[in-house]
């Protein structure tokens, strides 16, 4: 089997990783990929804003799957091109990408079909949002977030009313993430922890996959700014088995029957970002692809061919069975470029990589690099994933922590408690 793997960051790296180990798969193509996923797979020119150019290059390689990392051709309708040319795709359609495309529209399926999550209320005004914000309705803290894709930074979370205009002002006024903050959705904030918990599908019938956990903000302890993420860590403990059953009950079914009777029957990936409050799981987002940094502690946890149920997710065949996972918890470190999340710094040298690499259970995955003149540098925000694994989770955070600790890079940035949560769940 040949599989195109579309995107270029440490997700795509992970997936082009993983597939190009297994049996069945005999080659491995990237658009655009990136220098590290060119050690496993060949990258070649491609466009993910472009959906037409990325069917050509599927029909010019004869790939027999292609696999869409990142959200952005999901959203513009990559697999509704693909299926007209009946060539096999894994993803939702561009309707159904609207769970992640669009927050109101997420929101509306659960309030439509009884799905639990924070009370809302969408504006398409600025003098709306002010309006709700002067209710005091949703009370505070107050969370705001943009409407369509913001790259994960869309979300303020303001706690009193000055910061909540504030934020209504900057997204909507001054357009701080463009388009995405033409309408925003205003809602509750939930009190609780945060986990992830991934399911693959096929248009009908589901295949639990496993959690995990993402550190959002930039700083230690969850402070600053949030960014596309820190790091994260799988499984997540707080995520118990009966919990897990109550999702799979009381979210994913409803969802996913709900998209099926409504006309946009779901394939691929659905991500569910959870809260786990005091009365039980709350949705906090829908992402309808797998998760970054996530997806670089999940798929090596995987332990069956990735390739095959990829392949009967896409013709509607997914086994009716959990997925099987190692053990074994991973931990993966995020390391950023200096000014991220805002204006970031690039072309910075990167050294320390071959060591990192060679610390025992320590895998590296590229997320923004590039060769110039024929040397590795940054070439975005979140510019590396290292992730450790071991027979517990403290030992899989030494592990992640001592390959990092090889990699250098001016202005190099990283939180130094991803996986603290898992050790603090595990505390009896």
């Amino acid at each position: 089997m040949k599989i195109l793997v579309v995107g270029s960051g440490a997700r795509e790296h992970a997936l082009a990783w993983k597939l190009a180990a297994e049996r069945a798969v005999s080659g491995v193509l990237c658009a655009p990929g990136n220098p590290g996923i060119a050690a496993v797979a060949r990258c070649v020119e491609g466009d993910v804003a472009n959906p037409r150019s990325l069917l050509e290059i599927a029909a010019r390689e004869s790939v027999d799957l292609t696999v869409v990392g990142p959200e952005l051709p999901l959203s513009l309708g990559v697999v509704d091109l693909f299926a007209a040319e009946r060539r096999a795709i894994v993803g939702p359609s561009r309707a159904a990408a609207a769970l992640e495309s669009s927050k109101a529209f997420a929101k509306d399926v659960m309030r439509r079909h009884g799905v639990p999550t924070a009370a809302f209320e969408v504006c398409d005004s600025a003098a709306a949002a002010y309006a709700v914000i002067a209710s005091g309705a949703l009370g505070y803290p107050l969370v705001l977030k943009a409407d369509g894709l913001a790259a994960g930074k869309g979300v303020v979370i303001a706690p009193d009313r000055a910061g909540a205009e504030d934020a209504v002002r900057r997204t909507m006024v001054d357009r701080r993430f463009g388009a995405a903050g033409d309408r925003i959705v205003l809602e509750e904030c939930l009190v609780g922890e945060e986990a992830s918990y991934f399911v693959l599908a096929d248009g009908t019938a589901c295949m639990p996959l496993t959690s995990a956990q993402d550190h959002k903000r930039i700083f230690d302890g969850d402070r600053g700014p949030n960014t596309g993420g820190m790091g994260a860590f799988a499984p997540a403990p707080r995520l118990t088995p009966e919990m897990e059953r109550r999702v799979l009950r009381d979210i994913v079914q409803p969802v996913l029957e709900a998209m099926a009777e409504e006309g946009y029957p779901f394939r691929g990936f659905l991500y569910v970002g959870l809260m786990l409050t005091a009365s039980g799981p709350r949705v906090v987002e829908f992402n309808v692809r797998l998760g970054d940094p996530e997806a670089q502690v999940l798929l090596p946890r995987f332990d069956e061919d990735l390739s095959s149920l990829l392949s009967a997710a896409a013709a509607g065949a997914l086994p009716s069975r959990a997925a099987r996972f190692r053990r074994e918890p991973h931990v993966g470190v995020v390391l950023a470029a200096a000014g991220y999340p805002d204006s970031v710094e690039t072309g910075r040298v990167i050294t320390g990589l071959d060591d990192a690499a060679r610390v025992p259970d320590a895998l590296v995955f590229h997320a923004a690099t590039q060769r110039q003149h024929g040397t590795l540098v940054t070439a975005g925000g979140r510019v590396l994933t290292v992730v450790g694994h071991g027979t517990g989770y403290g030992e899989a955070i030494d592990v992640a922590y001592r390959a990092a600790s090889h990699i250098r890079f001016e202005g190099m940035q990283f939180r130094r408690d991803i996986g603290r949560k898992a050790l603090d769940a595990e505390a009896p």
